[in-house]
C-alpha cells in the first residue's frame, strides 16, 4: 500500500496525522482498481485525486478564494442560467467523478456539461453504486472546465488537456486567473489536438453552446476580485 503524505505543521497532534495522509492500495494503479477505491468509504470526501494513464495524482493544495473559488462561482452562475434557457442537458460543478476508459483517465473536473443528445446516443452514461446511487459519469461529456491553481497548473495545462482530447471531449475551457491578466481559453477538439478559439476583442466563440463568452474581473468593496462571465448569442 502506497501512502501520499502532506507535510503537516510541526505542532499537530499525533491523533490528527490521518488528516494529512492518504493510503493508496496497490490495486488502485489500474483504472478499474482506482474507480473501485476512489468511490469507496476509504477515501475522504472532497479529496482531489486523479487517475491519469497509470499515475495517481493527489492534489493537496488549498482552493484559493480570489483566483479559483470566485472564478468558479461566476462561471457556474452564468452557465447554470444559460443551461436553463437552452435546456442543453445536465450541468455539474466539481465533485462528480468523470471516467473515460479510452483515455485511461478518471478525474473530477471543476465543471462539466452533457447534452441530452449525447446521453440519448450513449456517449455518456451514469454509473450507480451497489446501493443504486448515481456516483460517476462514464464516457465523453461535451464540455469540461478546469480552473488553474498553483498545485494543478501542470496537470490542467498539459496532462488533462491531453487526456480530455483522447477522451473525445468536444470543448475544454481552461482558466488561469493567478496573474495580472486572466488567461481564458476556449479549446475546440481537433484531430491533432485542442485548438484555441479566436479571441475577438475579448470574446471567444463556443462550438458546444451557441454563444460567445468573455471573462472579466474588477475589484469589489473589500479589494477582492469580482468576476463576470458575459455571454451573447451567435
Amino acid at each position: 500500500m502506497t501512502t501520499a503524505l502532506l507535510t503537516p505543521p510541526n505542532d499537530i497532534a499525533d491523533e490528527d496525522l490521518d488528516d494529512f495522509a492518504i493510503e493508496i492500495p496497490a490495486t488502485a494503479h489500474t483504472l478499474a482498481g482506482f474507480r473501485n477505491w476512489i468511490l469507496s468509504d476509504e477515501v475522504p470526501e472532497k479529496r482531489r485525486i486523479s487517475f491519469l494513464q497509470g499515475r495517481i495524482i493527489v492534489d493537496m493544495g488549498k482552493e484559493e478564494i480570489l483566483t479559483h473559488a470566485a472564478v468558479k462561482t461566476a462561471v457556474a452562475g452564468t452557465m447554470f442560467q444559460l443551461n436553463e434557457t437552452l435546456d442543453f442537458g445536465d450541468l455539474y460543478i466539481n465533485g462528480v467523478l468523470l471516467t473515460n476508459k479510452e483515455a485511461d483517465v478518471s478525474n473530477n473536473p471543476d465543471m462539466m456539461a452533457i447534452r441530452w443528445q449525447s446521453l440519448e446516443e450513449g456517449k455518456v452514461r451514469y454509473v450507480a453504486s451497489a446501493k443504486n446511487r448515481e456516483v460517476e459519469i462514464e464516457g465523453s461529456p461535451d464540455w469540461v472546465l478546469e480552473i488553474v491553481s498553483r498545485s494543478s497548473a501542470l496537470k490542467d495545462k498539459r496532462d488533462l488537456r491531453h487526456a480530455y482530447h483522447q477522451a473525445g471531449i468536444r470543448e475544454y475551457w481552461l482558466i488561469d486567473a493567478r496573474g495580472d491578466e486572466i488567461e481564458f481559453h476556449i479549446l475546440h477538439w481537433r484531430k491533432a489536438g485542442y485548438a484555441a478559439a479566436p479571441n475577438k476583442e475579448g470574446w471567444q466563440r463556443s462550438k458546444v453552446f451557441p454563444h460567445a463568452f468573455q471573462l472579466t474581473r474588477k475589484r469589489d468593496r473589500r479589494g477582492g476580485w469580482r468576476y463576470c462571465l458575459a455571454t451573447k448569442a451567435t
